[in-house]
């Protein structure tokens, strides 16, 4: 039941191209963005289609599969855990970031 506790699964389409750092000790890191489409009827009877934007953090030797196959509009699923960070911007403001942080990436479409 652990493994329920902080658990994201998500299908979307990929919204930039993933952005790879690689550390000094050869540590990589992938960034990227996935958009997630929702849709419901408004009080008109309309169908509106809402889309989510999810940060998404990818580390170690599964960085090198997004660095090879992942491209901007490639639809992926997701699965990992909800993170929450902060820092100070360059005017001193504390700014909140919340992302997945992935552990598995499963490449859809063509």
């Amino acid at each position: 039941m652990n493994a329920m506790k902080n658990r994201v699964q998500l299908i979307g389409h990929v919204g930039q191209e993933p952005e790879i750092k690689t550390f000094d000790a050869g540590k990589k890191v992938a960034n990227f963005t996935i958009a997630t489409n929702d849709y419901y009827v408004n009080d008109k009877g309309e169908k509106v289609e809402q889309t989510e934007w999810h940060r998404v953090v990818v580390w170690g030797k599964l960085t090198e599969v997004v660095e090879k196959y992942v491209k901007k509009g490639k639809e992926l699923a997701i699965d990992g855990k909800l993170t929450h960070r902060s820092y100070d911007d360059k005017d001193g403001n504390k700014r909140f970031i919340t992302e997945v942080v992935a552990n598995d990436v499963l490449l859809l479409g063509k």
